[in-house]
Order: structure tokens, then C-alpha cells, then sequence
């Protein structure tokens, strides 16, 4: 029986300067690099809506938005990695230079049935990681529902369910609220 081959391992340095010029997105897992799927275009439509609502809400004041053409690094007790979120909100930015932010307070991620057990497990644990993070928001593509995961004043994460296109999901740590009709605006979601 022969052994499968390892990925190759490669820097942090080496992987940064590779996704400035790359065509594809990739995630950085602890030396091993990962390319990213295409989303559906409903994907983009949901995770865009996110964007924009809090793009709306968050101008003038202290916290940003960000797109998903802007990573997040994680440090984990023996490994770094990077994501790519659908969205995010962050109160204390990383310099203007730099490619990746740091210190995400609002995390969104959008569901979709090929990454849904990386993104509901792997990729969850390490956001719930992140000290600054507040809210992590699971999306789900298909019907209006998002899972919140909240971080509680007395330590841990609470869930929370928000469904139904009246729901709205209140999110005063960035001193905004997400309206389930808007997040879903344009997604061919029954109502």
C-alpha cells in the first residue's frame, strides 16, 4: 500500500504574496493551502445583501465591513489560518497595507451544501477562537434562517435561532441589526 502525498507546506509570507496575484482565492490551513470553490450566484446575492446592510448602518461610526475579498487570520494555539468570510464587521482594522484583518467582531458565513461540514464545523471552531469575535452568523442559503452563535459575558458561545423573513437579528455590539427581508432581498427565497 502506497502512502498519499502530503500537500506541500509553504509560509505564511509565501502564501500571502502568492493570493496577491493569484486568479483563484485560497484558505491557509498551517502551512497547507486550499483552494476555494465558486459560489452560486444566490450565494453572492446573500452574502452581498450582508455587506451592504451593514455597509449602510456602519458609515460614520467607529466599526467597517468588509467583503469577501478580504481575509482573516486566525491564530490557533499551534497553527495560523486564513479565511475568507462572506462578511464581516471589525472595530479595530488592520493597517490600510495589508491584505487580512485581524480582530473581526461580526463574522458571516453563507451555507452551501459542499462546504456546509467545513463551515459548520472546522472553520466554525476556529472563528469561535478569535477573541475579539462577538457574533458569528451561519447562514442558510435556501430558507430564511440564520444560527447565531453569541459570545456570552460569562464566557462560552450561546446559539440562537432567527427565521422567517420578518426576523431580525440584533447585533448591538457593532451598534447595528441585521433585517432577515433585507439579508434575503433579491434571492429567489419564498416567502
Amino acid at each position: 500500500m502506497t502512502a498519499l502525498p502530503h500537500p506541500q507546506q509553504i509560509t505564511i509570507a509565501e502564501y500571502l504574496q502568492g493570493e496577491e496575484h493569484s486568479p483563484v482565492k485560497h484558505e491557509y490551513l498551517g502551512g497547507a493551502v486550499h483552494a476555494m470553490s465558486g459560489g452560486t450566484n444566490r450565494h453572492g446575492i446573500i452574502s452581498g445583501n450582508a455587506f451592504g446592510s451593514f455597509f449602510n448602518q456602519l458609515r460614520g461610526k467607529p466599526c467597517q465591513p468588509f467583503n469577501s475579498d478580504t481575509k482573516v487570520r486566525i491564530e490557533l494555539p499551534d497553527h495560523i489560518r486564513f479565511y475568507y468570510p462572506d462578511a464581516m464587521v471589525v472595530c479595530h482594522p488592520n493597517p490600510l497595507t495589508d491584505t487580512y484583518q485581524e480582530h473581526p467582531v461580526v463574522v458571516v458565513e453563507v451555507l452551501s451544501e459542499s462546504t456546509r461540514r467545513t463551515d459548520t464545523g472546522e472553520k466554525r471552531d476556529a472563528y469561535l477562537a478569535i477573541p475579539s469575535l462577538k457574533a458569528l452568523l451561519l447562514v442558510e442559503p435556501d430558507v430564511p434562517s440564520v444560527t447565531v452563535l453569541r459570545r456570552r459575558t460569562e464566557g462560552g458561545f450561546a446559539t440562537e435561532l432567527h427565521s422567517g423573513m420578518d426576523a431580525v437579528i440584533p447585533l448591538p455590539e457593532i451598534g447595528a441589526e441585521l433585517e432577515l427581508a433585507a439579508l434575503y432581498d433579491r434571492a429567489g427565497i419564498p416567502v
